[in-house]
């Protein structure tokens, strides 16, 4: 599962733009910019492939990140694979960028290491 990211504070984009993790987009835009309809979004969330932000009234909001997502899914469906398999290539992804993303601080921190040792 991909740590959550909707909960930023507002402002981490550049200018006036929301940041790609924040939750800005309705349903209806979110489908409209993804090139689906509303209720490929809604068979997506209930098969656990995109997880929306609600906001305080339970109105779901899409991010950048989440429109990244539903592009991914709609390739993948393209090549006629099912929501079950979809699934768990995404949940591969996931935990590939993790394990890339824990070696890179590992990395960084090694070589800190070595640097604070050596001088």
């Amino acid at each position: 599962m991909p740590p959550d990211r909707h909960n930023h504070p507002p402002g981490l984009g550049s200018g006036h733009r929301p940041g790609p993790a924040q939750a800005v987009y309705g349903i209806s835009v979110a489908a409209e910019l993804a090139g689906m309809g509303a209720h490929s979004l809604r068979l997506y969330e209930e098969h656990g492939l995109v997880t929306p932000a609600r906001s305080a009234g339970g109105t779901r909001r899409y991010s950048d990140d989440d429109l990244a997502r539903l592009a991914r899914i709609a390739a993948l469906t393209g090549q006629g694979i099912n929501l079950v398999a979809i699934a768990r290539i995404l949940e591969l992804e996931d935990a590939n960028t993790a394990l890339r993303d824990t070696n890179a601080a590992l990395t960084a921190e090694r070589d800190q290491l070595r640097e604070h040792r050596d001088s």
